[in-house]
């Protein structure tokens, strides 16, 4: 009779949840790149000249990624997205970026948590209002970036057809 996948030690079946073992692949192979990760940033810290060359790197990609992000929020797509990234890259060396950091996922959880309780009409009221903030905001950078005013436009074509 052939063995489940998961009737094998070390698959989180159900032998190993007994001793305590179910931890998901993926967790594992997470939590292996992590440590290597961080055993990495530690040799490198280890040397002054590799430490000072770090925070420069950190420093610099950081800023490109925020950069961009901030440069990208009034269009649609994902400029908050890269914000919190960039600053995600600055918590790798910058306490004050992982303080920042995580009181943005504190809130982000929260206010997360806080929509999806809320009825189905409530939830579309929020999606709409969110969607017509983002259009003001377009709309507000076409006009006042490139001087291309949408809503004169069609008022314009509304009024000639």
């Amino acid at each position: 009779m052939p063995i489940d996948q998961y009737d094998r030690p070390g698959r989180g079946g159900p032998d190993d949840r007994a001793r305590g073992g179910g931890v998901a692949v993926a967790e594992r192979r997470r939590g292996r790149w992590r440590h290597r990760l961080r055993t990495t940033l530690d040799l490198i810290r280890a040397n002054p000249t590799g430490r000072i060359a770090l925070k420069i790197f950190i420093s610099v990609l950081g800023a490109i990624i925020v950069t961009v992000g901030i440069a990208l929020i009034p269009l649609p797509g994902p400029g908050w997205l890269l914000v919190i990234a960039g600053l995600g890259v600055w918590a790798v060396e910058f306490h004050w970026a992982r303080r920042l950091l995580n009181f943005t996922r504190r809130h982000v959880q929260r206010w997360t948590r806080w929509a999806t309780s809320r009825s189905l009409p409530v939830r579309l009221v929020l999606g709409s209002v969110g969607l017509i903030f983002v259009a003001v905001v377009l709309w507000l950078s076409l006009k006042y970036s490139l001087g291309i005013d949408l809503l004169a436009r069609l008022l314009h074509h509304l009024a000639t057809h």
